[in-house]
């Protein structure tokens, strides 16, 4: 038998699952990756299958997880995360943070395997304190429409902890802010593929409200060395990961437009309910636990998502 650390990476075949797969066998692990392909998609793992040590379970994780040998990590990114595919989605993205959380974990607990909860700036909601800490308990609205993808990844948290201090499991939780980067889908109502693609197109860019609302984009590269690091401490509590460098969507937008080089203008549509006025994490924890900061700036970033949307394969939206 192989002397490989094995993980098992849930929604594996997402935007972030993928990067998150390739970078663990880049450091020498086995990867079990599962999806059931409701937002995953194969596009974004082909290059995997010819790798020894890769494994693709096509499954839906609110059922029971089987996996046969032994699991020395469970990675558990399986959730719709844009707000486009939790507001079509609604009970899957309860059901997958839920359940599925409760499913994952508990595989975890009879595996004897470190687990990873990747949860969210969500959970801070529409937050009352700038930037966001980690002890900051947020500021979500429960019955509104976003409140299906932040209630869920706020009971993921509370099953991972509980699982903690009660079984003993060996647990991790990294809150994720805004990511961006190559294999995010066009359509996903995103606001970086939205905007790029609109740009690309030569459509007007759609900035909901009046742009004056705030955002922190993280390359995911940089995310994913946070990730790793943050698998491989013994910080048990929930971590920021993010780029705190802000700046308002209209900004945002001007930059996009600036370097694609696009004649589009900007266009102003209703802001969505509950939708954050600001978003910003305080990475300050990140910095002393891990020695981790995002290294990658926007603009290098930005250019590789362009490419990416311009001359890569699309995966399906």
């Amino acid at each position: 038998m192989s002397q490989a650390k094995r993980a098992l990476v849930t929604g594996g075949a997402g935007f972030l699952g993928s990067h998150l797969c390739g970078r663990l066998m880049d450091e020498g692990l086995e990867v079990v990756c599962m999806d059931n392909l409701i937002t995953g998609s194969l596009d974004n793992i082909e290059s995997y299958f010819g790798r020894d040590g890769f494994t693709f379970v096509q499954h839906d994780v609110t059922n029971f997880i089987h996996v046969p040998g032994k699991l020395d990590y469970i990675l558990h990114f399986a959730s719709p995360a844009s707000p486009i595919d939790y507001l079509k989605l609604p009970i899957q993205t309860l059901k997958v943070g839920s359940l599925g959380t409760l499913k994952a974990i508990g595989l975890a607990k009879s595996k004897g395997a470190r687990f990873l909860l990747a949860s969210t700036s969500e959970t801070y909601g529409d937050p009352l304190v700038h930037p966001q800490p980690e002890d900051y308990w947020g500021n979500v609205n429960p019955v509104g429409p976003r409140g299906v993808y932040d209630e869920a990844k706020r009971f993921a948290e509370a099953a991972t902890m509980a699982y903690h201090r009660h079984h003993g499991v060996d647990t991790r939780i990294v809150r994720i802010f805004n990511t961006y980067g190559p294999r995010m889908r066009a359509g996903d109502g995103r606001v970086v593929p939205a905007f790029i693609c609109q740009a690309l197109a030569g459509k007007p860019l759609t900035a909901f409200g009046d742009g004056s609302q705030t955002r922190s984009f993280c390359y995911v590269a940089d995310l994913i060395e946070g990730i790793w690091r943050l698998l491989n401490s013994d910080y048990v509590d929930p971590m920021n990961i993010g780029n705190p460098a802000e700046m308002t969507v209209l900004e945002f937008a001007k930059e996009i437009i600036r370097i694609t080089g696009s004649a589009s203008e900007i266009a102003f549509e209703p802001l969505p309910e509950d939708d954050p006025k600001v978003r910003q994490p305080d990475i300050a924890l990140a910095r002393k636990v891990l020695g981790w900061e995002p290294q990658v700036l926007l603009a290098d970033g930005l250019k590789d998502t362009i490419e990416f949307f311009a001359n890569g394969p699309k995966p399906a939206e």
